[in-house]
């Protein structure tokens, strides 16, 4: 088989990159060709931080050229995003203003007005998505109402992805990954819910068109084909959400039953099924049903996972005390076990701030000895993580009434074997590590799906565990039933991680 190269415009709102993918042999590899600084807008009158469309645009153009300097003939080209973000467009598909960045969620008159017109348990009925402002829902009736003008001009709205693919291809799409966390999305029906949809009196017209994962779109635009590695490239939807990317790229046999976590500043922990899981239950539990590779959906639980460590680490960098990855890991495994733990869904940890000091305050609160060295941090961090992901799996088996035989844990917490074996070792389950590249990974492959370079999603993941080496953690002994007695009556309201 002759090499397929591909490109994946990764985009975060920290941090952006361009990344050539080249399959070959059964084989892919990665290489980042340009990583840059996502270009955001703060308000200097302190209004929400905007993205910087142009710069945005001009910066992945900058990465694109540099990869088509290779001078290898480019197969594809697609961008995933958060789910959060979008962009409000004309007749013209042009920007009818910089759109905000949702690190915060809209709570108001607004959102109280969508409740009293659809209730939270019809809206999960409607979406399978729990309630959240940060969702395009919400911030869709908040802009509606605080912002009239700009939806009397708005022709539709797109993803932060789908309005690059749309820049990249002159198409203008939504694609389903994307649209499932939007909470306007039907994972039943895999369309728009005309009922939410009504509530929020927009006009029909807004809604893009909806595409699978997988949908080529076409030819690039005639500034990318003047590349002549370009000239040939197909711009493809990808899964454009970057965990149902990142998901994709889990190196799983289809024999077993298994689950995955998605490890990074936030965790998403679930597994992949046919149907939507749409029941009470699931909805008091803070489970999603979101669209994954091939239309299955992605039942999850969002938490907070590595954001504790990093808001940790920024604090003791502004006094001078800087820990690389490394480093506080081996604190942590040095510092050895502990019997402090904090919740890590305690709403005071999900807000930045001095993040030592909030756990050193719940720590008196729940009246445990309070840390007193950023290993003990740590290792009270991580083990609390461990056991809180073990209550995730208890619930996630109990609602979905499956055994799960193997954990896959992908993305940057990959290389955290310290965290990863606290989850083999509460959890009960073997932990297959990697990869840490996940989301880039499952760009790169899903557009090789889509270019019939692959043969199916199975191939994929085949494709995924021969390219890249995971590490295989058998539980050990685990916390003693102490330590999980005593987690267990800190989260007794019923909370997970």
């Amino acid at each position: 088989m002759s090499a397929h190269y591909y490109l994946a415009c990764d985009v975060g709102v920290d941090q952006s990159r361009v990344v050539l993918g080249a399959l070959s042999k059964g084989q892919l590899s990665l290489e980042e060709i340009y990583s840059f600084k996502t270009p955001i807008r703060a308000d200097a009158e302190g209004g929400p931080a905007c993205w910087d469309l142009n710069g945005l645009e001009k910066e992945l153009f900058i990465g694109i050229a540099k990869a088509a300097q290779r001078n290898l003939p480019i197969s594809g080209i697609s961008a995933n995003s958060n789910g959060i973000d979008y962009v409000l467009l004309d007749r013209h598909d042009r920007p009818l203003d910089s759109p905000p960045v949702g690190r915060r969620g809209v709570l108001g008159t607004e959102t109280a007005r969508l409740l009293q017109k659809v209730p939270p348990a019809q809206i999960y009925a409607e979406t399978g998505i729990p309630l959240l402002p940060l969702h395009t829902l919400f911030r869709l009736q908040a802009e509606h109402e605080t912002n009239p003008g700009v939806f009397q001009k708005a022709q539709r709205f797109l993803p932060i992805a789908d309005y690059l693919n749309t820049r990249f291809s002159g198409i203008a799409a939504c694609e389903e990954s994307l649209a499932s966390t939007t909470q306007l999305y039907n994972p039943r029906t895999h369309a728009w819910s005309p009922k939410l949809v009504a509530a929020l009196d927009l006009p029909g017209t807004i809604l893009p068109r909806l595409v699978p994962g997988g949908t080529v779109f076409g030819p690039v635009v005639e500034d990318l084909r003047r590349l002549a590695p370009l000239v040939n490239a197909r711009v493809v939807a990808t899964c454009s959400h970057d965990t149902a990317a990142a998901i994709a790229a889990v190196p799983a046999r289809a024999e077993q039953r298994w689950a995955y976590l998605h490890s990074e500043n936030w965790s998403q922990f679930g597994v992949e099924l046919p149907a939507p899981i749409l029941s009470s239950q699931a909805r008091e539990d803070d489970f999603t049903n979101e669209v994954g590779l091939g239309g299955s959906i992605r039942f999850l639980r969002n938490s907070v996972g590595l954001w504790l460590l990093e808001e940790c680490r920024r604090s003791w960098g502004s006094v001078g005390q800087t820990y690389t990855d490394r480093e506080l890991i081996d604190m942590a495994g040095n510092h050895g076990p502990t019997d402090i733990h904090i919740v890590p869904s305690d709403p005071r940890f999900l807000e930045a701030g001095d993040m030592p000091e909030k756990i050193a305050a719940y720590c008196r609160e729940t009246d445990q000895a309070v840390p007193s060295s950023p290993a003990e941090i740590v290792r009270i961090v991580l083990e609390s993580l461990a056991l809180a992901h073990a209550q995730t799996l208890a619930r996630l088996e109990s609602l979905t009434g499956q055994e799960i035989e193997v954990l896959h844990i992908i993305g940057r917490g990959s290389r955290n074997d310290l965290l990863n074996q606290l989850v083999a070792d509460t959890t009960g389950l073997p932990v297959v590590t990697g990869p840490a590249d996940a989301a880039a990974i499952g760009n790169v492959l899903v557009q090789a799906l889509a270019l019939w370079h692959l043969k199916s999603p199975d191939h994929l993941r085949g494709i995924v565990a021969s390219s890249f080496p995971a590490q295989v953690l058998k539980p050990g002994p685990g916390f003693d039933k102490k330590v999980r007695d005593h987690f267990a009556q800190l989260s007794m309201a019923g909370a997970l991680a």
